[in-house]
């Protein structure tokens, strides 16, 4: 500085303007944009931060998770898969070369004469060696055909590539014809790519042949679980077709073990996959191998695949040659159905079913009611009555339905169902069975009245419909009628034959008509379940049994030895838990039924009732009701009677020819009649078919002493006893119930109820209920209003 300040000093005595150093540069406009060095550098850290985010992320993602575990485990086990495919190529190179000289030396053909010569049985032997001559001479004129053909296209080709190669030696590829020298380029270009196709495929062939071995030496069974089963948290569960196959070879069956001695390797049409809470697969068997050759080993096969026998059902498939196999994850059938989906909240429509469980793949069951019938039954304590109580529950929740129940028994498993019930009785005497009977009867009549609306609507529609149901003046909604301990019914001394016969019309021609039968029981034998009851039914629940008898009793003739059986159902362990047929398209279900409680401290029934009788109300049935017109029922048919017109006269009359004229007089009622069911309407009349002349025969004098005794004791066998016979009462049958009904006390005959302000009887007293909703309310639970 102090320089500086000389210079200018200077510069100023001497009069001379100082010139500074000159600087190179550029002006800089204030008002321009100028970078920001700062935010792009925060920018870039901000996106380099978010794309570890989404790195981590995707690291930790399903399928990168899954990957990198697959990858661990085949890294672990990278010795043991080399080892595996150096003992497949070896192998298989061994089976080739024992194929080679099977062919070579004719051995099949070799080792059928050594049996037949064995056996003794000289023209097989003769035959055998018939065909190896004749196989060894076809042989050696394939040779000589091959051999022939070459020396043909040498002494065709020799010639030509002669003269090819003599043209091109003399002449230049200018002077040739164009399509001459197109021809010689032609083979230029076919020589240049065989010499470099030639090589590579010399250099690939060994390990296309290397490959080919090891895949000719692979394990034949099935599956390739050892590829992509990393360690993982449900190992147990884990079933694949090898598996399957493994435990199939090991269930001591003789054309099964043959099959896979010889190697064998099973078809799966339907592969081991997921299905529910378990897996699924299905199996064509080799021949000599039936699907209940299997199922009858089942708890080995459960053994063999590290399963429970309840977890492991192998069934017949579409065919019988055909398994189908479904394994439970272990331990899952242990666990409950859970709440009931309706227990809180929800309305059902019947036509499209009730929840009735969870099947065994996990799925919520809807159990049908209109068009089946259903049968439940299975030892005592089981949950035999909750799956009754269940379906009604659900009936319950449908204002259009009207419910009859019977328990035949002191039980007061349907107690809180009586505001909701047109018709209850409970109790073991005479009087509680004399009602049941009486209301088969009237579900009879109601099911011909049905039968003739039906068919005056347009069209004559086969069966009820959703939108006939809810046309009230019909009188086609459904109507659901449950029997517990049924069996107490069809063995009672007086009313149980008559209750059995309605019960079997009942089930075979009332389901087309919204009429629903459920019977429950806890003695499912051909004594105590008429036998036509089990043919017919359309929904057999078995809970735990005892024996096959039972098992095929509730679910249908060969069902045990087709493998689906409630025998392996433990008792009080597997207590809520059932083998179901019919209730889905399945050819069986395991089912877990929902349990709603109606107990000691717990009653989640009353709620559901009381919401029942609430939806009704909202409806305004009890009010619409009273509008829907008398049609009066079609009268029951008169077996005996109509016996004696079909005779026409003649003495004795073949019981085919019975059968036929019948079907004649009366279609509707005989349409489908067999020998049974002629011997089984004569029978309460002491008469039936007898042999005469090598024929069954009904004999004219039988039918009349019959009549004869009918008309002097005033008895009539095939209808109900005078004043019982006739219309269904509307207020029961189309009305729906309102809470003026009082709750039964002990539910026993005789225990006094109050009485009906419109009809003036007593409920309770007899089977029906006419006039169950009475106009006016009553003034509290267990009284009626004044008149």
């Amino acid at each position: 500085m102090s320089n500086e300040r000389t210079e200018l000093a200077r510069a100023g005595a001497s009069g001379v303007e100082h010139v500074g150093p000159l600087l190179d540069g550029e002006l800089i406009d204030d008002t321009l944009p100028q970078p920001r060095r700062r935010t792009v550098r925060r920018r870039a850290a901000r996106w380099g931060k978010h794309a570890r985010r989404v790195a981590a992320q995707a690291w930790q993602s399903g399928p990168v998770v899954r990957a990198r575990s697959v990858l661990g485990y085949r890294a672990r086990k990278l010795p043991q898969d080399v080892v595996r495919l150096l003992w497949f190529l070896v192998r298989g190179l061994w089976r080739w070369l024992v194929k080679f000289w099977s062919w070579a030396t004719y051995a099949d053909l070799r080792s059928d004469a050594r049996r037949a010569r064995m056996a003794g049985d000289s023209e097989a032997r003769r035959t055998a060696q018939e065909l190896i001559r004749s196989d060894a001479t076809a042989r050696w004129a394939k040779v000589g055909i091959v051999f022939r053909r070459l020396v043909i296209t040498a002494r065709f080709t020799a010639p030509v590539a002669a003269v090819l190669w003599l043209v091109d030696s003399l002449m230049d590829r200018e002077d040739m014809w164009v399509w001459l020298a197109n021809v010689y380029t032609g083979i230029e270009t076919t020589w240049s790519v065989l010499t470099v196709a030639v090589p590579i495929l010399l250099y690939t062939l060994p390990v296309v042949v290397l490959v080919a071995a090891a895949f000719e030496g692979r394990d034949k069974t099935p599956g390739a679980g050892w590829l992509v089963r990393p360690d993982r948290d449900d190992a147990d569960s884990w079933i694949d077709e090898r598996m399957i196959s493994k435990a199939l070879a090991h269930l001591g069956i003789g054309p099964l073990d043959r099959f896979f001695k010889n190697g064998g390797v099973l078809d799966y049409p339907v592969t081991a996959r997921t299905d529910g809470d378990g897996t699924f697969a299905q199996i064509r068997l080799p021949m000599g191998v039936t699907a209940d050759m299997v199922a009858a080993r089942r708890s080995k096969l459960a053994a063999n695949l590290g399963r429970a026998s309840l977890e492991t059902w192998p069934t017949k498939g579409d065919e019988d040659g055909i398994l189908d196999l479904w394994v439970a994850d272990k331990g899952i059938l242990r666990s409950a159905a859970g709440s009931w989906p309706l227990v809180h909240d929800g309305q059902v429509d019947l036509f499209d079913g009730v929840p009735f469980g969870l099947s065994q793949r996990g799925l919520v069951i809807n159990a049908p009611l209109i068009g089946v019938n259903w049968l439940i039954g299975g030892r005592p304590g089981q949950g035999k009555s909750a799956a009754l109580r269940t379906l009604l529950l659900g009936a319950a929740l449908d204002p259009t339905a009207e419910l009859w129940a019977f328990v035949m028994g002191e039980s007061p498993d349907f107690t809180p169902f009586a505001p909701r019930l047109s018709r209850y009785r409970m109790g073991m005497d005479d009087s509680v069975a004399e009602a049941a009977t009486q209301a088969l009867a009237d579900l009879l009549s109601e099911m011909e009245r049905r039968g003739k609306v039906l068919g005056e609507q347009p069209g004559s529609p086969p069966k009820v419909s959703r939108k006939l149901a809810d046309k009230r003046k019909l009188g086609l909604h459904p109507l659901v009628c449950a029997i517990d301990e049924c069996h107490e019914l069809f063995q009672h001394p007086k009313y149980g034959k008559k209750a059995a016969e309605l019960a079997v019309r009942l089930i075979k021609r009332g389901r087309k008509y919204g009429i629903v039968l459920l019977l429950a029981t806890q003695s499912p034998t051909k004594d105590s379940i008429p036998r036509e009851i089990t043919r017919n039914i359309s929904c057999g629940v078995a809970f735990s049994v005892a024996d096959q008898v039972a098992n095929d009793g509730l679910l249908g003739s060969g069902k045990y030895a087709a493998g689906i059986r409630a025998t392996e159902l433990r008792i009080n362990t597997d207590r809520g838990t059932c083998v179901a047929v019919g209730i889905t398209d399945e050819t069986f279900e395991l089912v877990r039924g929902f349990y709603v409680p109606f107990e000691d401290g717990a009653d989640d029934v009353s709620p559901v009732i009381a919401r029942a009788m609430a939806l009704i109300e909202d409806a305004g049935r009890a009010i619409e009701a009273s509008a829907v017109p008398e049609i009066e029922a079609a009268p029951v048919a008169d077996h005996l009677a109509d016996v004696d017109t079909v005779m026409d006269g003649e003495r004795r009359v073949r019981t085919q020819a019975v059968l036929n004229r019948l079907r004649r007089h009366n279609p509707g009622e005989y349409d489908g009649w067999v020998f049974r069911d002629l011997a089984a309407a004569l029978a309460p009349y002491g008469i039936g078919p007898v042999k005469s002349d090598g024929n069954k025969v009904i004999r004219a004098e039988d039918v009349a002493d019959a009549l004869a005794r009918r008309a002097e004791s005033g008895r009539d066998a095939d209808r109900d006893p005078a004043g019982t016979q006739g219309l269904i009462p509307v207020g029961s049958l189309d009305q729906s119930p309102c809470p003026d009904q009082g709750k039964h006390g002990s539910g026993t005959p005789g225990t006094h109820q109050p009485d009906n302000p419109q009809t003036g009887r007593k409920r309770g007293v007899s089977g029906d209920a006419p006039g169950s909703l009475p106009d006016s309310p009553p003034t509290g639970r267990g009284e009626v209003s004044a008149p």
